[in-house]
């Protein structure tokens, strides 16, 4: 069975908190669901509320050319990693449904990235794939947000992808569907760019967090980015940009000039 659990606020409590989204209400819950919050016998119409980021990770990791079609748009069918390709994002790149994505002014071009989004449930540490699969707690949409150019200038990931605002989340975190092959599309203004399954990737979900966890623990709440599909291009200040996941949802956001 799926549920979806979302992170809220309202004008009479501004800070956040979270909830089990059911149709057109949420069942406030007196802490994240990957730590064991229990629902409360309040609930609110969706209505009333507005959706932040779900998620509050301690750090973000993501792997880089996870889809053989973006290694062979972006490079060449050889040069696909024989290991996966990890880097962080930070904690203070996040941002929730809605929100305005900044265009820095370092950067002459940001591109759009959607991704597939892990929640991760339990500790693991040294895990095996079984043990990985298993400590998944949910599934999101993410926008891997990457300033390009800086990208290649600085021979190192770091700065473009880590601006504020370059790690859209959203709008929720669903549990109970199987992420073997799910259709991943990004779409700027309406119109789809991006299209590819989670089937086709070079690592497979199970294998990629036993090999991230080999190399660093993953706490619940913690946010794995799995990769992009090909096709990846720049986008423009007012722009919409929406990244939709089968059966997990739309994360929608526009970019902005500063």
């Amino acid at each position: 069975m799926t549920a979806a659990y979302v992170r809220f606020t309202t004008e009479a409590v501004p800070s956040s908190r979270y909830g089990r989204l059911e149709r057109n209400a949420i069942t406030v819950l007196d802490g994240p669901p990957w730590a064991g919050g229990k629902e409360v016998t309040e609930s609110i119409e969706l209505a009333f509320t507005r959706l932040v980021a779900p998620v509050q990770p301690s750090k973000i990791l993501c792997v880089g050319l996870n889809y053989q079609a973006h290694v062979q748009a972006s490079f060449s069918a050889d040069e696909a990693p024989s290991e996966p390709l990890l880097f962080l994002k930070p904690p203070s790149s996040v941002i929730g449904p809605g929100d305005s994505i900044v265009y820095p002014p370092q950067s002459e071009r940001v591109d759009y990235e959607a991704e597939l989004g892990l929640v991760i449930g339990k500790r693991l540490k040294n895990a095996t794939e079984k043990e990985a699969a298993e400590g998944i707690f949910g599934l999101t949409c993410v926008n891997d947000v990457t300033a390009r150019d800086l990208q290649k200038k600085d021979k190192q990931w770091s700065r473009a992808k880590g601006f504020d605002t370059f790690c859209p989340v959203g709008p929720q975190v669903v549990t109970g569907v199987d992420f073997g092959d799910l259709l991943v599309e990004g779409l700027v203004n309406g119109e789809v760019k991006q299209s590819g399954r989670t089937s086709q990737m070079i690592f497979p979900i199970p294998h990629l967090l036993s090999y991230m966890s080999q190399a660093m623990t993953l706490n619940p709440g913690d946010l794995i980015l799995t990769g992009t599909p090909s096709n990846i291009n720049p986008m423009q200040p007012g722009d919409k940009v929406v990244v939709r996941i089968e059966s997990v949802g739309e994360l929608r956001n526009t970019l902005i000039a500063v």
